[in-house]
């Protein structure tokens, strides 16, 4: 399974946010220290993944997983903005679960699987769109 608009997406976006004066360094975005977000590899461990790195930048990281659920795409990002700029410019076709600072993509039956160990929003058809983790 590849997704390779999104993959094109987060190396624009991640380019985008680590120019001078981008979302990296304006303060704006910064993550706060007590809400430290989760890393690729913690995500990954909940599923039973091994990722395999994609991307790693100062702004986000991305992996691959693949699992007995199915195969998805994690990825973290530094600062609540270039999560939302990565939303903000993600397919509304693709699904995706949301959390603090993380996306997972994939099709809607796999991220439904991903929800039940990791949490997080089920967002069907953009950032707009979501149904809360059950129970």
């Amino acid at each position: 399974m590849t997704y390779p608009r999104i993959l094109v997406l987060a190396v624009v976006l991640c380019t985008a946010c680590s120019a001078p004066g981008g979302p990296a360094g304006d303060g704006y975005g910064e993550a706060a220290p007590e809400n430290r977000p989760i890393t690729v590899e913690q995500l990954a461990a909940k599923v039973g993944c091994r990722p395999k790195i994609q991307i790693e930048a100062a702004e986000l990281r991305q992996a691959h997983c693949a699992t007995p659920m199915g195969e998805f795409f994690l990825t973290t990002f530094a600062t609540q903005r270039g999560k939302d700029e990565w939303m903000d410019a993600a397919p509304e076709y693709n699904p995706h679960l949301v959390g603090h600072l993380w996306t997972a993509l994939s099709s809607r039956d796999v991220l439904e699987r991903v929800q039940r160990k990791i949490g997080g929003d089920l967002h069907l058809k953009d950032h707009r769109t979501k149904t809360p983790a059950p129970g």
